[in-house]
């Protein structure tokens, strides 16, 4: 991982409480200024450290007042996922020409001195909500889904059922090493959310 040769400046005011206690919660595209705090954040924080993003890719820092509270990073779409092919009712033809249409949420933090009740689904909502602009402003194409993968033997998912996420199964427990799979026996849930009311319709339109 990405050695940190300094420490970033951020405030680590402990908040508690409700989130409608609290003052706005403010989300903000990741530009240059802020990729060495967000990925430093993640490698602090986050129990599977900083990302290492390949492909299309943005990030997302969340704020109350002027205090970071939470980061997300949005990659490229995972290729082998038979849950989420099977509800899109993708073919082997059709899915690789759109699977750029899907983002995957590969990672959300919401730092350990914040214990805001709801937070966390706040700000998923509030970066659903401008994913498929931002994904249009950096790469010049919307995206129409969503997809995460959260850890059962870890977590239950509440924050993404909060937020309306919906459940598609599990994974088979592999994971891509190389260009080969390897059985690791940790299957993970797969959550969807869709940002298109039509995303099937769009994710199955062969558009070459």
């Amino acid at each position: 991982n990405k050695s940190f040769d300094q420490i970033p400046e951020f405030t680590k005011q402990k908040l508690c409480g409700k989130i409608n206690d609290q003052l706005e919660v403010i989300l903000k595209l990741v530009d240059h200024c802020d990729h060495y705090l967000c990925d430093y954040l993640f490698h602090k924080y986050h129990y599977l450290g900083r990302p290492k993003l390949v492909g299309e890719h943005l990030k997302h820092l969340a704020f109350i007042d002027g205090q970071v509270v939470s980061c997300l990073a949005w990659s490229s779409a995972a290729w082998k996922v038979k849950s989420r092919d099977r509800i899109i009712g993708w073919d082997s033809i059709t899915k690789p020409k759109n699977l750029h249409l899907i983002a995957n949420n590969a990672r959300f933090l919401v730092l350990p001195w914040i214990q805001v009740r709801h937070l966390a689904s706040k700000v998923l909502s509030l970066s659903l909500r401008r994913l498929s602009r931002d994904w249009q402003n950096k790469y010049n194409h919307q995206v129409c889904l969503a997809e995460t993968f959260v850890d059962i033997s870890r977590f239950k998912g509440t924050c993404y059922k909060a937020a309306n996420w919906r459940y598609a199964g599990k994974t088979s427990g592999s994971a891509k090493r190389g260009n080969a799979y390897t059985y690791h026996g940790q299957p993970k849930a797969v959550f969807l959310y869709p940002l298109h009311r039509n995303f099937k319709r769009i994710l199955n339109n062969d558009q070459g």
